[in-house]
């Protein structure tokens, strides 16, 4: 049949017929609630973390031993702002000689240490020193304590774990030293039971009766983590770490470093940080005490001139790149505990992994419900620690001694949130991190600066991809997206090439997701695009179906126009319901009028798989929710008109879209093919804009252009179909 006669056939006549398209290709993959999500992603990932080593690295050292110099303590008494519930923590340490300050580094805890023992030792005429982590493995050090002093300890973050999973470990100080009591674990030589239980409540007994008993003082350092739970949970000898105000911090040492400098510096210094274009390059909610004095190092040298402002953006955008930094060489520095401790490898760094889990997880889930997040740090702690251990498979902590407290170790905060679920949406408690820029930090550096964290960290978000909820797999098709644009080589063979050839449609349609966001870097994007044109004119139906959904998104080609070209093609081998699909994602993207355009030139295009592929577009516009369709940019002004057709939205939204909408649904009407799903899709439309004032605005509004063919009055075939939708109303 010639494309003439298939237009002027009536529509009773024979031949194939055209049938309004449900749902989306992919069994509704994506559709409720995945444009919310897909914004959310883009908005916690498109952030540049700039320069990737502007400054040094920070690193975390042992405090050194021995006395605190005179000179330290006085510039201590000059700049530290006294913390929430200092008087609480001066009175403890006063009547208990022991105090556990629990907190995360660069809080500023042990400067409040420091301060505490200050205070307290001046009473006495004593001084002030630090403790090497060897007093808590039978070292000498505590025997030396001296009347009236003030001691600092800080206790290593993997202290107290080895006494979770192992049973015997060796002793170098036999029944004398503070260990051994204590029932932990360190080497050497006299063996010695362990108890499974509060070896850490124990030590710190004993520390506290050795102080009380020389009338000294002892604040102990202990990160957040499983020992910080138990200690606080006891109320024994901690309590919990508030750091003073950013504000408060930033403006003391802005003073003390501009004290001798002209006047009116301090002020610009001043005036300098409250800028929004240096807290946008922060990227922090609120920066830590140990952030705050190095950001008044950067105001001072700006207000003196040596450093520009551009400069001085440059090295404020590296803070959230180097505490991502910081936590990740945190995590694989090496223990303290003697290299020959008898117990399984991987079991004793199950917290660290676990933090480190939950720092990759919260970077993918950034902003989305706590459940969500914290499930998929389990999947991704089960990865690390059979990476790390093969024989052993760890299992989950089934209670935690506070709530909500491994999330101050990823500086991440919780409150009320909503996810989307299409028709209607719900309340969660949701989750994110307390700083724009620490999600892409935690991403790209987890990526680029630990290659034995990719294996897991792929076979992981492969997994994620295959949960039907679009709040988890449209989270992790992004992420995987972000990842393969920075090395494309690893990601294609270990992230792409394994989604798109499965058997499972949602990971099919994270595939096209991450190839679409891969595409948005300018240097890979010619990549995919060659990778798409050869799956496109392949045999694979899953390669052909997952490049026809990635041209959906208008990225990989480099436009609008080319992605439509391709689509046009895969047309000849397509039914029309994966391509339409995409077409009619493009339609609800940033360009519809070059979309419509290319509709309607589709319409009398000889091929009959394009004209069809026109109309089933046409089909799916009046029947598919607007927030069914979201693509990877921003389309703010159909933001409102989200539940509605997306025919209708765009009325609404692009007035200019309204002839070709029109000259395409009366093309659908009038063609024998598709005219009888034409005014079925007619009917419900106009139904369903009945129950809405608004809707019904805008059909009565467009109703009238579609019965007119501009000057022209609408053929008797058209105007004879719209008279039998009006009737079956």
């Amino acid at each position: 049949m010639s494309a003439r006669e298939d237009v002027n056939a009536l529509a009773g006549s024979g031949g194939r017929r055209l049938d309004i398209p449900k749902g989306s290709p992919l069994d509704g993959a994506g559709q409720p609630g995945g444009a919310r999500t897909a914004r959310e992603a883009r908005a916690h990932l498109h952030i540049a973390v700039g320069p990737a080593r502007l400054c040094a690295e920070p690193a975390s050292h042992p405090l050194p031993e021995g006395p605190v110099p005179r000179e330290e303590l006085d510039r201590l008494r000059r700049l530290y702002r006294t913390a929430p519930g200092y008087a609480a923590m001066r009175d403890h340490l006063r009547r208990t000689r022991l105090l556990a300050l629990c907190g995360e580094p660069g809080t500023g805890r042990a400067w409040t240490g420091l301060a505490l023992l200050t205070e307290l030792s001046e009473l006495t005429g004593g001084g002030v020193s630090r403790l090497g982590p060897g007093v808590l493995y039978g070292a000498s050090g505590v025997e030396k304590t001296e009347r009236g002093h003030g001691y600092l300890l800080e206790l290593p973050a993997e202290y107290g774990e080895y006494a979770e999973y192992a049973e015997y470990s060796e002793c170098a100080g036999g029944s004398d030293c503070a260990a051994y009591t204590a029932h932990t674990t360190y080497a050497t030589h006299t063996r010695c039971p362990i108890r499974t239980g509060p070896a850490v409540e124990l030590l710190l007994d004993r520390l506290r009766a050795h102080f009380a008993e020389h009338e000294a003082f002892c604040v102990v350092l202990v990160a957040g983590g499983p020992v910080a739970d138990r200690l606080l949970h006891g109320r024994r000898h901690a309590m919990p770490y508030e750091p003073p105000a950013a504000a408060d911090v930033l403006d003391r040492h802005l003073t003390e470093l501009l004290a001798h400098r002209p006047a009116g510096l301090l002020e610009t210094a001043r005036a300098t940080a409250v800028r929004p274009e240096l807290a946008e390059a922060l990227g922090l909610d609120e920066p830590r005490p140990g952030e705050a004095a190095r950001l008044a190092g950067h105001l001072a040298a700006h207000a003196e001139g040596r450093l520009s402002g551009e400069r001085l953006l440059e090295h404020c955008r590296s803070f959230a790149p180097d505490q991502a930094r910081e936590w990740f060489l945190a995590a694989a520095r090496p223990g303290t505990l003697p290299e020959a401790l008898p117990a399984p490898p991987a079991l004793p760094a199950l917290s660290a992994l676990r933090a480190a889990a939950l720092r990759i997880a919260l970077a993918v889930f950034n902003g989305s419900a706590h459940s969500l997040m914290a499930e998929a740090a389990e999947l991704l702690t089960w990865e690390l620690a059979v990476t790390v251990d093969p024989q052993h498979a760890p299992g989950r902590p089934l209670f935690a001694a506070r709530p909500g407290a491994s999330l101050a170790t990823a500086r991440a905060v919780h409150g009320d949130g909503v996810e989307d679920l299409g028709d209607a949406s719900v309340p969660v408690r949701a989750v994110w991190f307390a700083g724009r820029r620490l999600a892409p930090a935690v991403l790209h550096e987890s990526w680029d600066a630990h290659h034995n964290l990719r294996g897991p960290m792929a076979r992981w978000l492969r997994a994620l991809c295959d949960d039907p909820r679009p709040q988890v797999w449209v989270r992790a098709a992004v992420a995987a997206g972000v990842l393969c644009a920075r090395d494309y080589l690893y990601g294609l063979v270990e992230l792409l090439l394994p989604l798109a050839r499965t058997d499972s449609p949602v990971q099919r349609m994270a595939a096209a997701t991450a190839l679409a966001e891969t595409s948005r870097s300018a240097e890979v994007r010619p990549a995919v695009n060659g990778l798409l044109y050869d799956w496109a004119r392949g045999d694979d139906e899953r390669e052909r179906e997952t490049a026809a959904l990635a041209h959906g998104y208008g990225l990989a080609a480099g436009s609008v126009v080319a992605s439509l070209e391709e689509l046009g093609r895969i047309a000849c081998a397509d039914d029309g319901r994966t391509t339409s699909y995409s077409v009619l994602r493009l339609l609800a993207g940033t360009e519809p009028e070059t979309v419509l355009a290319v509709l309607t030139h589709w319409l009398r295009d000889t091929r009959r798989p394009r004209r069809d592929l026109a109309l089933l577009t046409v089909l799916r516009a009046v029947t598919t929710r607007t927030s069914h369709l979201w693509g990877l940019c921003e389309v703010p002004e159909l933001e409102p008109y989200a539940a509605w057709p997306l025919a209708t939205a765009l009325l609404a939204a692009r007035p200019e879209c309204e002839p070709r909408l029109a000259e395409l649904l009366r093309a659908a009407l009038t063609w024998a093919r598709s005219a009888g799903a034409a005014e079925d899709a007619l009917v419900g439309w106009i139904r369903r804009a009945a129950r809405d004032e608004r809707q019904l605005a805008v059909m009565c509004g467009f109703l009238p252009r579609l019965a007119q063919d501009g000057d022209e009055p609408l053929d008797a075939g058209a105007a004879t179909r719209i008279r039998e939708v009006l009737e079956a109303l």
